[in-house]
């Protein structure tokens, strides 16, 4: 029990602009998440702005926030667009155990390890749908049966690890693996996702929370944030449809190309130059 409150409610020397500027954050990256996912490009570099907080409970806080908005947008999308689970609850299921798995080593792995294989993807992933402009569009499944489960099952497991370790854009890969290797439409592969990632949020916190690296207090306000994001994002991708989903997925990809291609940068070419 005395790990789990080895973290303080609140982080030492976090003002007043600051902690408004996180709650902004939380709110905006909620209503990303619910459209299209990606609310990490915005939530966690807020959250590395508060004084003293370290990227690993930075990374726990944002898992904490997140878990609010995630769990928001997906009921408002099950009332509005039924999705099938039958293929997400399995699919959330081993996403949890990939997120936890993920999270176990967040702390021992810099993140500039993946970071130039994630901006790889995502321009891959960004070119693939421009160059698609069908892609999505309607739901027809490209398997069935155990094939289906089974490769949303790899698609949940991958794509929970990779969330549990380090989180960006975890919406938008999946949203990406479910229009293109299962064959859904950006509609029911954005509220399909929504169950996904609220699973591999909650898979990341079986390791975090007991291991004392959430800050409670910070962490319930930004969840606050999240959800009232969370429900306007949901609300208007459901009454948009499946290409404002789709302009929307593309936005986000380019902006976290430039984010994490920045990372790149920053941590492993600029230093060459100098």
């Amino acid at each position: 029990m005395s790990d789990l409150l080895a973290v303080d409610v609140l982080p030492e020397g976090l003002g007043v602009a600051t902690l408004v500027l996180v709650l902004l954050a939380g709110l905006t990256a909620g209503f990303i998440d619910a459209v299209v996912g990606g609310g990490g490009l915005v939530q966690l570099p807020a959250l590395l702005l508060v004084p003293g907080i370290s990227p690993v409970e930075a990374l726990a806080t944002n898992k904490l926030g997140s878990v609010f908005g995630t769990s928001t947008s997906a009921v408002t999308y099950y009332r509005r667009v039924r999705p099938d689970l039958r293929t997400a609850l399995p699919m959330a299921a081993v996403a949890l155990v990939g997120s936890f798995g993920g999270a176990s080593v967040a702390s021992l792995l810099p993140a500039s390890v993946f970071k130039p294989v994630i901006v790889v993807a995502l321009v891959g992933i960004g070119a693939f749908t421009l160059l698609r402009p069908a892609l999505g569009d309607v739901t027809a499944l490209r398997h069935a049966g155990r094939r289906h489960h089974g490769t949303a099952a790899l698609i949940g497991v991958a794509i929970g690890f990779y969330d549990g370790i380090l989180g960006p854009g975890t919406g938008s890969f999946l949203v990406f693996a479910m229009v293109s290797l299962l064959g859904y439409a950006f509609l029911d592969a954005s509220a399909k996702a929504k169950i996904v990632n609220c699973a591999t949020n909650l898979g990341a916190l079986l390791f975090f929370v007991p291991n004392g690296y959430v800050y409670w207090g910070l962490g319930l306000l930004l969840g606050a944030a999240n959800m009232l994001g969370g429900y306007l994002g949901a609300r208007t991708a459901t009454a948009r449809g499946s290409g404002f989903i789709r302009v929307a997925f593309l936005v986000v990809v380019s902006a976290l190309v430039l984010r994490v291609g920045w990372d790149v940068w920053q941590e492993n070419l600029a230093p060459m130059w100098e």
